[in-house]
């Protein structure tokens, strides 16, 4: 246990050590008026206004806001998507079916379909999760076909001499081996997932972390802006690590060499 939390430091250390020193950089550049400090003030005064977010606990209601729509959306998107890729990808009748209406919409930029849902479901929540969780959904689907599409073909017909239904075998063979590909697209559709819905409550919201930024930006209170980017920041990296432990206790079985991303798309999320 000791070992792996001393491999685990030598491992972030050059990285965190990277960001400290860009962040004094910009303390320096702001300090020396080299940049605007009323555009980018200095690093430091960002972190006063943290301590006190923080201390008086105002960012646990916007923030629990967000992270509500954006569990709801997540777990609509990657439930769709893997059901639906490990669908298509078994049966390739219906993955020739599908393929043409998936292709269509997959390079739109999901961000881009935020006005026309507000057109049909209005400024609520129904919105702002729809959006995450079409967003999710695309890198869900693409990256679980592939997954099935690995599978050793010849642990699909042992399971077949064995007896196994077409239903056993995508549930037992399929999916496990597929579940490799599922966990590195949950980590990039997390991330896109976070955009969408940042960018949701930016576009229609009266609440969150999104709409909070935007209201800091438009009244010019920089300083409170960055403090809730980093605070974004901070949370993004803790589902991240937090899905990359739940990704270690799922994957125990001896993986030892994950998928480095999904399939890449010819459009942007």
């Amino acid at each position: 246990m000791l070992t792996r939390l001393r491999s685990r430091v030598v491992d972030v250390a050059p990285g965190a050590a990277f960001i400290a020193a860009l962040l004094l950089c910009l303390e320096i550049a702001a300090n020396s008026e080299w940049v605007n400090r009323a555009l980018l003030p200095p690093p430091s005064s960002w972190a006063l206004v943290v301590w006190d977010l923080i201390a008086s606990g105002q960012f646990i209601a916007p923030l629990t806001e967000t992270l509500l729509r954006l569990a709801a959306g997540f777990a609509i998107g990657v439930a769709a998507g893997t059901g639906l890729g490990l669908v298509m990808g078994y049966w390739r009748p219906f993955h020739d079916f599908m393929e043409p209406l998936v292709e269509l919409m997959r390079p739109i930029p999901k961000a881009a379909l935020v006005p026309a849902m507000v057109l049909f479901l209005g400024i609520g929540d129904s919105m702002k999760i729809t959006s995450i969780a079409l967003v999710v959904f695309f890198p869900m689907l693409i990256n679980t076909v592939q997954g099935v599409r690995g599978t050793d073909p010849v642990m699909i017909d042992t399971a077949r001499t064995f007896g196994y239904g077409s239903a056993a075998i995508l549930w037992k063979i399929v999916f496990p081996a597929a579940l490799p590909f599922i966990f590195a697209a949950m980590r990039v559709a997390l991330g896109l997932g976070m955009v969408l819905a940042v960018l949701s409550e930016m576009v229609a919201g009266s609440g969150g972390m999104g709409f909070l930024i935007l209201d800091m930006q438009r009244s010019f209170r920089v300083r409170q802006m960055y403090a809730w980017l980093v605070i974004l920041a901070v949370v993004g990296l803790a589902l991240t690590a937090l899905l990359g432990a739940v990704e270690r206790r799922v994957l125990h079985w001896g993986l030892t060499e994950r998928p480095t991303g999904v399939k890449r798309t010819r459009g942007k999320d």
